[in-house]
This record gives structure tokens, sequence and C-alpha cells, in this order.
């Protein structure tokens, strides 16, 4: 005999019968759609609005014009480059929302291992499940309850869409004529617009829906207010484990995968309960990891030509038909499909010429490895890691102040090709929006389109190089040596011990491991001239020499034609970052030296390297009065040099006086220098020591 449920005395009637609060009601969920405080929008929309709500700025990246998105950089651990990529990413997503051809196709990321494919996809699904957290962007689905007064379906009293339809959708369905359905949402209050625009988002509704409601039409005989008993509208459940919302399918072996991965399979425990065996409802879509996203949310298949070519044909139907089909039986998805391939196998799939439908079905976006140095740094920071750092005796490690340069440099170099056109690091420079000498950023945009028209992907620019795998290996690496723990210091020398660890153990092409080689040893240089800028801080016993004297040049440039320089060369400027007049005496002398370090031998050179310099300092400081130059390397350098000649009467007598410490005097520059660089440049004892050791020696010299 049924027990009376005391739960709310108000919302429940039925003895036995589960009931329905007012806001579960179908015409509930109807107005709150048509108030705009649920919303009604298939996965494409769902996603472009994210994005695009957070907000989208437009920037220059190595000389083109790009827009970055706001959604894509936030977080502690956010997605880092990967402008062209977001770019395409977000256009197909939008027109896909827009009913452009994209909403028939998939978005598959393709490239080498190890550049952060995985990585992005799931950004965009943990961004998404948070966005559908919030009540406004909740998304509602209906289930059929009370089922055992129909008497056909056993013990099964509760039956949710399998596919997590949308209530808009079951109310579009409610009866066997469109017109029909069409009228009963005009008279909840959809008319004109909102009508045509949720119309726009049809489809039928599941197999399995489809027949409960019929079923339930019959024992109702056709009266659309008891039908509605049966209907309760629930929340969509937002689980990362469970596959809802945002589910992921990775590539498995032959023998462990199957369609019913995908699809689901026919369910035992359900048929034992049906009396109607062709119920579609004996078939457990949810098995399948398609279903648990087709409401509306994101479908993430990676490694997705890896999979065996029957679970590929699967992908082929329900992307190109957005359907989920077993038997006949069809339930219709919405969702955005969205995969990942590394290259070879990727390249070993279409040249199966049988395959090629499915890749016409798909947006293919090929992905590079990070070039810009500058942002490699938040990249290496990753792999470093945020947590305090212990030697293996349990006490505190010190990192290097050189460490991340080192290894930005080393990692960036590998992923760039080498050109006649430009050096390794002038390309490195206007990659990164720098000044590269006399070099234009178009010669660098030359050789990408260059590159980037080769037919094979895998010789295209940013395809080649240590991936972020890589890195992460080179840091273990570097942790590991006995001279890091002893010294309890990750000294960022030592890196490129690691670096050619890792190229011997892990690099299979030999062509690629003597570039990388010959990479390392142009990175070594890189590194030794930040050791020079670093020392020469060092003996001024200031951390911001250099800068000060390269903005002292910079100056001098600036002022050097004016015509309100007194005959003593002293010119008085307005100082951008501080808003006061400053003094400065214009010394032709040292302009001349700085220029001649450079290379710059002739007028017409000098001039045009001048002219560079202005052109720099009236499109930079107006927008970052903190701009310092101290990006031009080349110049740094050449400042550097000038000035341990001035100071010191060169870098060879200052190395002298560090290495032969047999005298009073040098011994106390050795410690003074030692003093500055532990309380003034993030140096400890052990590294401090270790970099004028690398200083005195006559090693990666440019």
């Amino acid at each position: 005999m049924a027990k009376v449920i005391k739960i709310h005395k108000e919302e429940f009637e039925m003895i036995g019968t589960i009931g329905v609060r007012d806001t579960e009601k179908l015409d509930f969920h109807l107005r709150e759609v048509l108030k705009g405080t649920r919303k009604f929008e298939n996965a494409a929309q769902g996603v472009s609005r994210m994005i695009l709500e957070r907000g989208v700025k437009r920037i220059t990246r190595a000389g083109k014009t790009s827009y970055d998105f706001a959604f894509f950089r936030e977080g502690k651990r956010h997605i880092v480059g990967w402008f062209d990529e977001i770019n395409d990413f977000v256009n197909f997503v939008k027109e896909s929302a827009e009913g452009g051809s994209s909403k028939e196709m998939a978005f598959v990321l393709v490239g080498e291992p190890g550049n952060g494919k995985t990585f992005t996809v799931e950004h965009v699904c943990s961004g998404f499940r948070s966005f559908l957290t919030r009540p406004e962007n909740r998304k509602f689905t209906f289930e059929f309850i009370n089922l055992d007064k129909l008497k056909i379906y056993g013990r099964i009293h509760i039956i949710q869409s399998q596919t997590f339809e949308d209530p808009v959708i079951l109310a579009m369905n409610l009866f066997e004529s469109r017109n029909e359905g069409m009228e009963y949402l005009a008279r909840i209050g959809f008319h004109g617009k909102q009508l045509e625009l949720s119309y726009n988002n049809y489809r039928p509704l599941g197999a399995c829906s489809e027949y409960i409601l019929n079923d339930i039409r019959l024992f109702c005989d056709g009266d659309m207010e008891k039908m509605l008993e049966f209907v309760k509208v629930v929340p969509v459940p937002i689980a990362e484990s469970l596959g809802t919302v945002t589910g992921k399918y990775s590539a498995r072996d032959k023998i462990t995968s199957s369609a019913a991965d995908l699809l689901g399979e026919e369910d035992l425990s359900r048929l034992l309960n049906l009396s109607d065996t062709s119920n579609p409802y004996k078939y457990n879509v949810r098995r399948g990891a398609i279903a648990r996203v087709a409401g509306g949310g994101i479908h993430f298949s990676d490694e997705i030509f890896r999979n065996k070519p029957d679970l590929v044909q699967i992908y082929l139907q329900v992307i190109q038909n957005r359907n989920i089909e077993l038997d006949g039986y069809k339930w219709p998805i919405d969702a955005l499909i969205v995969g990942t391939s590394n290259n070879d196998v990727y390249n070993q799939f279409i040249a199966d010429k049988q395959e090629s439908p499915i890749k016409d079905r798909c947006r293919i976006c090929y992905v590079s490895h990070n070039t810009d140095y500058r942002l490699q740094t938040e990249l290496t920071m990753y792999a470093v890691g945020s947590e305090r750092r212990l030697a293996i005796t349990g006490e505190d490690m010190h990192q290097d102040p050189n460490l991340i340069r080192a290894t930005d440099a080393s990692v960036v170099l590998t992923r760039l090709p080498h050109s006649d056109k430009l050096t390794p690091i002038e390309m490195m420079k206007l990659e990164a929006g720098e000044v590269a000498r006399e070099k234009n950023v178009k010669t660098l945009v030359e050789i990408k389109d260059a590159m980037n028209a080769n037919p094979d992907v895998t010789k295209r620019w940013g395809q080649i190089g240590l991936t972020h795998r890589d890195l992460g290996r080179i840091i273990q690496i570097l942790r590991s040596f006995p001279e890091t723990n002893e010294g309890k210091c990750v000294f960022a020398l030592d890196v490129f011990k690691a670096f050619e660890k890792v190229v011997f153990d892990y690099v299979q092409e030999a062509v690629h491991r003597e570039k990388f080689l010959s990479d390392l040893q142009i990175a070594r240089r890189y590194y030794r001239e930040g050791i020079r800028t670093s020392i020469f801080d060092a003996y001024r016993d200031d951390p911001g020499a250099i800068r000060k004297e390269v903005l002292a040049y910079v100056n001098m440039i600036i002022g050097i034609d004016s015509e309100q320089i007194g005959p003593d060369k002293m010119w008085h400027y307005i100082d951008p970052q501080t808003g006061q007049q400053r003094p400065l005496k214009i010394d032709e002398r040292y302009i001349d030296s700085v220029e001649s370090r450079m290379g710059l031998s002739s007028k017409e050179r000098r001039e045009e390297h001048r002219g560079t310099i202005r052109r720099i300092y009236a499109q930079r400081i107006p927008t970052d009065p903190n701009y310092d130059f101290m990006t031009n390397e080349t110049l740094v350098k050449a400042v550097t040099d000038v000035r341990l000649e001035s100071d010191v009467a060169g870098a060879g007598s200052l190395v002298g006086a560090l290495a032969n410490r047999t005298n009073d005097e040098n011994v106390r520059l050795y410690n003074r220098m030692i003093d500055t660089m532990l309380n003034k440049l993030g140096y400890c004892e052990n590294c401090a020591k270790k970099t004028i050791e690398y200083f005195c020696e006559k090693v990666d010299e440019s």
C-alpha cells in the first residue's frame, strides 16, 4: 500500500506520487526564458557569449593585426600566446552560433605533441562549466515522472531525457504538428523575433523522449494539461567527473575501444522492465560520451584521428548529421565538437584517401609552438612551479635570477628556423615585438608567410622545436644535478647541460638534434651578454646602472639636434617618468663609441639608427613612460662594453681584478660586488660566486 510522503503539503497533493513544484513546471520555465532570466541557446551560442562577454581588444603581433580575448588570459594557469589559433577558434564558434557552415563541422587542433592543444581545450571546457554555474546561464532539461501509472515501464518511475534536451525543445514537440507547437509557445508569450530565434534552434526530440511522450499522450487521451503533470523541469548536472556538459573521449587501442564508448548500447536491466521491447529507451545512450554533452555542451575528442576506422566513421555521422544513431533510432544532439591530433597521426590519416569525408567535415587549425620569448617566461614559470622548492636535504633552494632568461632563449631558439635574411637572435627579437638593429619586422613576416605556404605542415613556422614537456624535463634534470642540491641553488648555467641531455635522450631526428645543439650555442652567447650587464650593475653597486646608461644614450640622441643646447652641451628635458625637468650633458664621444660598438660605421647607418631610436621613443613613451629600451640587446651590449672600458679600462681589467684576488684592493672589489649581488640583484652566495667565475672565463663570447 502506498504511503503518504510528507514533504511540503502545499506542493504535493498526490498520494504515492511524485509531485511537481510550480518552479519545476514547463510553463514556468518557458516564461522565465521569455523574461530572460533563463537562457535557450545552442552550444556554440553559449560558448561564443562566454568568450565575447569577457572582452576583446585589437593588438599587433609580429607585424600583423590580431585580436586578443580576455577569457583565454584569465586564471592562475591561463593560455599563453596562441593568438592566431584563438582567433580561428573564436571565429569558428561565432559563425556556428550565427548558423553558418561551421555548425555542421568539428574544430580540430593539429600540431606537435606538447604545444598546449589539450591544455587549451580543457581551459575552454573548465571556463564553460564555471559559466554555466551562474544562475542566469544554467542549463535545464526535463524528466518524465510517475511512469508507474502507465503500467508499461515496470519499476521505472522516472526517466530523464537521455541527451539532456532543453525544455523548450520539448515544448516545440509537444504536439504532432509543428504549427501547433508554435501556437502553444505563442500562447505563453513568444512572438515575432523571439519565436523565430527560438525556432532557429529547433530539433526533434530524441527517440526515447518522443516514444515516452507518445505513451503519455495516449494515456491522457491527448489532454495537454494532464500530460504536463508527467513532466518535470530540472537543472542539468554540471560535473566534470561525470562528463556532463563537457565530456572528453581519449582515443584507445583497438581492443578496448568500441562504438558503445561514444553512442551507448542496449541495457539489459531496462529490457527487463519494459513491456514493449521496441521502446528505444532500452538503449542506454548515456553509456556513450556524446549523449552526456548533447544538450548544449562541448565534446572533446583527444587524438581524434588515432581512433580505429569504425569510430572515426561514427564521428563522421555525428559531426555531419548531429545525431546519435542506434539500430535506426535517432537522438538529435546539440554539441560543440572539438578535437586534437598530433601531426604524424594526422598525416597518416589524410594519406588514406578513403578517410577524406571526415577531414572535409573538420576545420583544421595547425598549432605551432610558442615563438615569443617574452611570453615564454610565463610558460617557463609553469614548468618551474610556484611552490616552495627544497633541496634533497630539506633546506630551501634558491633560484638564480638568470635562470628564466637562459631557459626562455634556449627553448624558443629551437623553434625558430635558420634563415639567410635574419639571425636567430634578430628573429627572436622581432617575433617579440622588439628592435633588432636595423632589421624590419616585414622581413620576419615574409619568412613566416613563405614557411606557412609549405604543404608539409611539419615545415611550417614554429612546428619543430623543443616542446613544453621537454622544458619540464629540462627543469627536472636541472634540479636532480648533485651540484644543484649541494649548493642549494638552481644555477642558470647548468640549464644548458640539462638542455643537452634532453636533446640527446629525447630528440630522435639527427637533423633536429644538430640544429638544437647549434641553437644551444647561440643561447649560451645570449646568456653571457646578460651576465655582462649584471656584472656591470654589481660593479657600479646599482641594480639599474646599465638601464640608466642606456636611457642617457637615448636622451642624448633625442636632444643632440635640439636648438636649446648651450655651448656647454647641456640640454634640459622633461623626464617622462617623473614629469620633472632634468639636465643632461650631450657627450658626442660617448654616442660615437656606443654606435661604433654596434657596428654602425658610416654616417648614413648612424643616422638611420638614430631615426629608429627617435621613432620608437615617440611611439612608446607617450603610452608607456617606463619603457627603457632594455629589450634592445644590441644597444645594451654596446653601452655595457663602452662603460666597462671607460670605468675599468675594459672588461679584461675587471676580469683580471676579479680573478686575481692577491691584493687588498681586488679583494675589496670582489667582496663589494658579491655583497651587491646578494642584497640588490637577487643572487645567493653560491650562484653569485659561480656567475663571477663564469664571467672571468673566456667562453661563449659573441
